[in-house]
């Protein structure tokens, strides 16, 4: 049975490890406190962030082709959901408004995997993702200054609250302060320790809850954001009746999930060495809000955090994060009120540690995008500046529309002409174009490029100027032209046409793709070479080459052409 074109070969479970099954227990526990601040943040109900953490972890683990990824509820996911219901003025504590959401974005994002609109991402370059998955970390950090410090930073961007918390050290309150590097300390000594460095956040997130409750120091715990229920999840209805309001905003959430999820692949490279697959990835979100949805939890996606969680504590497969979600229902069943006494300032010292580990893992690219070129520097620190201003969906449409600048100026540059010289033993040797087009000899050209308008000024300096060229024949080959080229390069090769034409010279295009024939043929630029002006691209190498030549040598030899008289 053949399998649809694109579709791939279907996810590979493996066998689960030991460290997969920790390293899901310690996900699951982030996913308590961490799920419900984020809710609250979007004035959401903090157990609808809990169980965000459930079904739509288990069904993106099953069928994402990123193995590692964690989809579940997002700071930045939240903050835009809550700005759509706001606009659409429905209540975001409304459990109906919540799965109907949900279910859209989850809509949205299946239909975008379906009709493989991945390949837009695809398109962005390294430099532009490069500055967004470090801007990200940094919304990571500043997402959790309050809960390590106790201050909550003021400033309309993520860069002034970084600011702002930097200036106000006064203003920490000290023992959150201090369980927060504590935290930090005795995770970096688990993590000197080989044997335990899969399992440093676990073994730091629990002997730091038990001293401060041993200790009595009075910070704010997790059971002081909202109760957690000790039951798992229960189906709930979407209010359908509010759809039209709302397709828009689902749009908007599932472009802020997307493009969230899309810096995950490249940070978080497949364990088993298998290849990403973008489409795959949108789908397996789309599953995931389809069936989270109906099972009280807000839309999710890709988390960069909850996955530098699990790889942290040592994921191996995608059963990290199907464990993560059977971890967190039965820690909910069964330890709910030993959850509740998680303190804010562990969790906050945690994700610290998470977003500067994701940080530094960027610096050998920023280090290479540095080195590369000024203009991807550019484009890496605009992104990362970006992302630190904008809402997210706008930031990926910037990088994406950056990423294609950049394209189109790198290839622009390199777009050239260059000569083809017989060596004399039946090979051919390159070398820069002449100034001048020799009279009565055969002159060889290859243009190089992808026939973007941008590219002929370029190839126009390297153009040989034809003045005198009578019987002269410039055979150009083409067979780097993409099959549909831009109507500006057929506009152009019919103008030098009729140049070489009124010199008493002629253009043979050589190495044409049958597709590119059809154009030259549609658009009439035969009727301006002549038939015996296009030599098509053979199955044998340098065979079109070698007629091309030839057919312009008998042109000059017999002095005459009935489709371009002398």
């Amino acid at each position: 049975m053949r399998s649809r074109p694109g579709a791939g070969p279907p996810p590979r479970f493996g066998r689960p490890t030991t460290a997969d099954v920790t390293s899901g227990f310690a996900t699951g526990l982030f996913s308590i406190p961490e799920g419900m601040a984020y809710a609250s943040i979007g004035g959401f109900n903090p157990v609808a962030g809990l169980f965000s953490g459930v079904v739509p972890a288990i069904v993106g683990s099953l069928t994402a082709r990123t193995v590692l990824m964690v989809t579940t509820l997002t700071s930045a996911i939240a903050l835009t959901a809550q700005s759509v219901l706001d606009e659409a003025g429905l209540d975001p504590l409304d459990p109906g408004n919540v799965a109907l959401i949900s279910v859209m974005a989850g809509v949205v994002m299946l239909l975008m995997g379906l009709l493989r609109f991945g390949v837009v991402l695809s398109f962005v370059s390294n430099a532009v993702m490069t500055g967004f998955s470090t801007g990200i970390a940094v919304q990571i950090i500043t997402g959790v200054l309050q809960d390590a410090t106790g201050y909550q930073p003021q400033g309309h961007n993520r860069l002034a609250r970084v600011y702002d918390w930097l200036t106000h050290l006064g203003s920490w309150d000290l023992a959150t302060t201090l369980v927060a590097v504590v935290t930090v300390a005795v995770w970096a000594l688990t993590h000197a320790v080989p044997r335990l460095r899969a399992v440093a956040l676990l073994v730091a997130m629990v002997l730091v809850s038990v001293g401060v409750a041993l200790l009595g120091t009075d910070v704010e715990l997790v059971g002081s954001i909202a109760d957690i229920p000790s039951a798992l999840p229960h189906f709930t209805a979407p209010h359908w009746s509010a759809l039209p309001s709302l397709a828009g905003g689902a749009l908007s959430i599932a472009l802020v999930a997307l493009a969230q999820a899309a810096g995950i692949s490249p940070t978080v490279p497949n364990p088993d060495g298998s290849k990403p697959d973008m489409n795959r990835d949108f789908t397996a979100q789309g599953l995931a809000n389809l069936a989270g949805g109906l099972f009280q939890a807000l839309p999710t996606g890709g988390s960069l955090s909850r996955t530098g969680v699990a790889v942290a504590a040592g994921a191996r497969t995608r059963w990290a994060g199907i464990f993560s979600g059977i971890w967190l229902a039965l820690i909910v069943l069964t330890l709910a009120p030993a959850a509740e006494r998680i303190p804010m300032p562990v969790i906050g010292g945690l994700i610290l540690v998470v977003g500067g580990e994701l940080i530094w893992g960027k610096r050998q690219d920023i280090m290479l995008v540095l080195r590369t070129s000024w203009t991807s520097t550019a484009a890496m620190v605009l992104t990362f500046v970006l992302t630190t201003q904008l809402a997210l969906q706008q930031t990926i449409i910037v990088g994406a529309v950056l990423s294609l600048l950049l394209y189109c100026v790198q290839a622009a540059r390199q777009a050239r002409l260059r000569a083809f010289l017989p060596t004399g033993d039946g090979h051919w040797r390159t070398a820069p174009p002449p100034p001048r087009l020799p009279a009565g000899e055969v002159t060889v050209l290859e243009y190089t490029g992808v026939s973007l308008f941008a590219e002929l000024p370029h190839i126009q300096s390297d153009w040989p100027d034809t003045t005198g060229a009578d019987r002269a024949v410039l055979v150009l080959l083409v067979r780097g032209i993409p099959d549909v080229p831009s109507s500006a390069v057929i506009k152009w090769l019919g103008r030098r046409s009729d140049e070489l034409g009124r010199q008493g010279g002629r253009l043979v295009l050589a190495g044409a793709t049958p597709a590119f024939e059809h154009v030259i043929r549609a658009t009439g630029l035969i009727e301006r070479l002549g038939e015996d002006g296009l030599v098509p691209a053979a199955p044998v190498v340098g065979a079109s080459l070698e007629e091309a030549v030839s057919r312009g040598e008998r042109w000059i030899a017999e002095g005459r052409d009935p489709d371009h008289p002398p």
